[in-house]
């Protein structure tokens, strides 16, 4: 039982992803103050991750991603149990990033065997969520709008995407995901690795 000085406890997902974010490191021999280095990230926002005192972004989370050179659904799809097949909509993984307005839902569960996976994404309106690097540097992306309309930047090229509008790119550098209103935006991203 939790003392109430402690606060609530955290919740099971984020401390099941804090506990595997420790055993990646640890398996690298590196310290926190190592990651830090090469993520970018503080050592105190990595100890209170790994810790599960703070869900992490989604920007925190590419970071980590890249420099374990996993995609973020990977990375999801590790601290849940084996993937199966098939995956009843009631059953698909969603993931909320509350600090920027982001919702992820893993449609298709990953497979450390196969390349492709997709995505849903929403963004509320006024989100802006921007990532510094790719998880895996040429990752191709089809950003394939199905409600709303999404303004996507990559390598320094803007695009607008309505309802139906669909966008094909491989990722080498930041890339920014904008919706600005009035509605969500809710899109698919179709991701196949290099």
């Amino acid at each position: 039982m939790r003392n109430l000085e402690e606060g609530p406890a955290p919740d099971p997902v984020d401390a099941r992803l804090g506990a595997r974010l420790a055993e990646l490191r640890a398996a690298q021999g590196w310290s926190l103050g190592d990651l830090a280095e090469r993520s970018g990230v503080s050592r105190s926002t990595l100890s209170r991750a790994e810790r599960a005192e703070i869900s992490p972004t989604a920007s925190l989370l590419n970071r980590l991603c890249n420099v374990y050179g996993r995609t973020m659904s990977q990375l999801l799809s590790e601290v849940e149990a084996e993937p199966v097949p098939l995956v009843r909509a009631a059953e698909q993984r969603v993931w909320e990033d509350r600090a920027s307005g982001f919702v992820r839902r893993s449609v298709s569960p990953p497979h450390a065997g196969l390349r492709g996976e997709l995505v849903e994404g929403r963004l509320a309106a006024g989100a802006d969520l921007a990532y510094d690097r790719p998880p895996v540097p040429g990752l191709e992306q089809h950003i394939w709008v199905l409600e709303g309309a999404l303004d996507v930047t990559a390598q320094d090229v803007g695009h607008r995407l309505d309802t139906g509008d669909c966008l094909r790119l491989r990722v080498w550098g930041p890339t920014r995901f904008r919706c600005a209103g009035p509605g969500e935006a809710r899109y698919l991203l179709a991701v196949v690795l290099p």
